[in-house]
């Protein structure tokens, strides 16, 4: 059994994969397998691996594309090493001591990995997201304030053991790494985090992030999936509230039966209910003054605190 296997789901974009692949090819660490799953129409990539023939590597090509996250799951499926290592085809490695460095960290008992990273743009900048002390000890406590603000990051920067079962929610495709964590979160209640950057994210126009964000189609009915399967309790934090408080603002639902078009015959919480009908009450204008709108969400939030007893 290998120690690690490192699951790329590729879709087109040779040049990516020759990226990532390089990447892993210069890694001080050896004790890996190379799990390539492809979803694209056509070979683009059989020249790409070619280069590459000194490594690991072990190509599935998908007779129908199943697309993400289903694409995922097939590609972990696969796997046989001891851990599993995602990694998106637009991410690399950020030098050649990152896989030996998530080896290490395997030593400490914690079935969930994860890493800082780097945010690189087309453009050349690159930036390092914050993740504080502070909040890796909240949600351990509470997962779901990963809704408001996804502190761990993409896929790219994880690693699991074997042993852990879940799976990507192929009904989603926006929120899906952050209901993925949430739920091992709420299992494992630790992880261990690496606190330096060993994965370069790569940002560009193609991304899912710029299909979905702040699209009503997409965030609702992910949105009320995960209201179904968490339940409206863990909104009694105020950041958690606040997220879908703003989730509710930026896709701009004015009405309940605006928000009910998007999921028809499915049963929305009372609580989003109320938080539409206070939110169409204000201009949008005002509503999006950042200070102003802070205000009237804390208002809200005291006066639904009754309905998120369920």
């Amino acid at each position: 059994m290998k120690k690690i296997s490192i699951c790329i789901p590729a879709y087109k974009r040779p040049e990516n994969i020759d990226r990532l692949l390089s990447s892993i090819s210069i890694q001080t660490f050896q004790d890996y397998e190379i799990i390539i799953t492809d979803d694209s129409g056509d070979d683009s990539l059989k020249n790409v691996l070619e280069k590459y023939k000194e490594l690991p590597i072990f190509y599935y090509k998908n007779e129908k594309a199943l697309g993400t996250p289903a694409n995922w799951n097939y590609g972990i499926s696969l796997a046989k090493g001891e851990w599993v290592k995602l990694m998106h085809d637009d991410d690399w490695f950020a030098d050649e001591t990152s896989l030996a460095i998530f080896a290490k960290a395997t030593s400490r008992n914690k079935k969930f990995i994860t890493c800082r990273y780097s945010n690189v743009y087309t453009s050349g900048k690159k930036e390092v997201p914050a993740f504080s002390k502070n909040s890796r000890t909240k949600i351990i406590d509470q997962p779901l304030l990963l809704l408001a603000r996804n502190v761990i990051g993409p896929p790219s920067v994880t690693m699991i053991h074997h042993t852990i079962n879940e799976q990507y929610d192929t009904f989603m495709k926006w929120r899906v790494d952050i209901d993925y964590y949430i739920r091992i979160l709420l299992k494992e209640k630790q992880f261990e985090l690496i606190d330096e950057p060993l994965i370069n994210v790569g940002i560009s126009k193609t991304q899912v992030t710029n299909y979905c964000i702040d699209h009503p189609e997409v965030e609702l009915p992910e949105g009320l999936l995960l209201l179904h399967k968490y339940g409206v309790s863990p909104l009694r934090n105020l950041w958690v509230y606040d997220a879908w408080w703003r989730i509710l603002r930026n896709v701009n639902v004015r009405s309940i039966e605006q928000l009910q078009s998007y999921m028809p015959n499915k049963i929305w919480p009372e609580v989003i209910l109320k938080m539409v009908e206070q939110q169409s009450k204000i201009p949008t204008g005002l509503l999006k003054f950042g200070p102003f709108s802070k205000t009237a969400m804390c208002l809200s939030y005291l006066l639904n605190k009754k309905y998120l007893k369920a």
